[in-house]
């Protein structure tokens, strides 16, 4: 197989799901290209070399220019903190690599439309690490939803919860919190939560127009652990707006770090026409179905448990029946972005799909700020 040798800056928790995707790809996914792990850059040299030890990682550097320069680099995996997210991926690009990078794209969709045109520039393979649209449930939904089954769609309703930032106490900035700093994060709920949450709107129901939204920071002054110093808080703490699609749907999201008993509370619902389906990231080997078409004695919700191997994926998997999680999306986003290498396809969520999430998302909060509708 033709080796990719991948170079990522970054070794928190999004680079152990990107590592143990390139490390398990090619035994499940035939294919072509074989990621070998080549480097790993982060500052601190020592956490950095545990991690490599840990992963398999031949090499560790401290400075991503260093990274960048080297020969027997071909991709770079981007698994910083939102704010580094654009030099980095544009020296990358410029430096003829391709770039893999954690979502959300960037800071803002200025930000988000300069790394399109580099990575578009120089030509370089690109995507955005959006994992979800690669549950099998998942995609087994847009699959009915391109048949046509649901017909016409008229609600797409989604939330993401958590309640990990209750505390008044949890610090803002550094390694650990930085998605509660605004220097780091840009946003709080919105980029980090919606932001997923639109992903899979735009990719199963099609482009949103317009939103309405509102925000709320909860705890207003958090010590910052760089500083010791309480310093404002500027991230959103809870995020809900209402939207139009272009398909004439009409859309209802709510995220928040502030709703208790909830770890990762993903779900969508899509009510079409003659159907429709529903998904819970706690039960995420599951699609609930209702189809109006059934006869009436016996219509009603149904439970599908994607296993099976005419199921998306899961041919590559066990014997039906038997379940995969989380890990696996990534799994199947490396497959995926291996076959796009060998047949020349554009790999999807590119720089330009996650724009598009980028440009709601600055909607959303400028709606907010604004307290007015906002045309995205």
């Amino acid at each position: 197989m033709k080796p990719l040798n991948i170079g990522m800056v970054g070794y928190g928790f999004m680079g152990r799901t990107h590592s143990n995707g390139y490390s398990q790809a090619n035994h499940f996914f035939p294919c072509e290209y074989k990621p070998v792990l080549k480097a790993v850059c982060a500052r601190n040299k020592d956490k950095a070399q545990a991690f490599a030890d840990t992963w398999g990682y031949e090499s560790v550097e401290t400075d991503w220019r260093e990274l960048l320069k080297r020969d027997d680099i071909d991709a770079i995996d981007v698994c910083t903190p939102n704010n580094l997210h654009k030099e980095i991926s544009i020296a990358a690009a410029e430096a003829g690599k391709m770039v893999l990078c954690e979502k959300p794209l960037a800071m803002n969709q200025t930000d988000g439309e300069a790394m399109c045109q580099a990575v578009e520039k120089a030509g370089v393979k690109n995507m955005v690490w959006y994992n979800y649209r690669r549950v099998p449930a998942v995609t087994l939904a847009k699959q009915l939803i391109d048949e046509g089954r649901l017909g016409q769609i008229f609600h797409y309703r989604a939330n993401f919860l958590q309640d990990w930032t209750i505390n008044a106490d949890v610090p803002q900035g550094g390694a650990a919190t930085w998605r509660l700093d605004a220097e780091a994060a840009g946003s709080g709920v919105t980029g980090d939560l919606l932001a997923h949450c639109i992903d899979t709107a735009l990719w199963l129901n099609g482009q949103i127009k317009d939103v309405s939204a509102m925000t709320e920071t909860f705890v207003k002054e958090r010590m910052h652990s760089e500083t010791g110093k309480k310093e404002p808080v500027k991230i959103d703490d809870a995020c809900s707006f209402l939207c139009h699609f272009d398909n004439g749907s009409l859309g209802l999201f709510e995220s928040t770090r502030y709703a208790r008993g909830h770890k990762a509370l993903y779900t969508f619902e899509i009510n079409g026409e003659n159907a429709s389906i529903r998904w819970d990231l706690h039960d995420l080997h599951r699609l609930e179905y209702f189809d109006h078409n059934d006869d009436s004695i016996v219509r009603g919700w149904r439970s599908v448990h994607v296993s099976d191997g005419d199921q998306p994926y899961m041919g590559n998997w066990w014997v039906p029946g038997l379940n995969i999680g989380y890990e696996h999306t990534f799994i199947h986003q490396v497959a995926d972005f291996l076959k796009s290498l060998e047949t020349g396809e554009q790999m999807h969520p590119s720089f330009r799909d996650a724009l598009e999430t980028q440009k709601v998302c600055d909607a959303v909060l400028d709606s907010a700020a604004q307290r007015v509708w906002k045309e995205v």
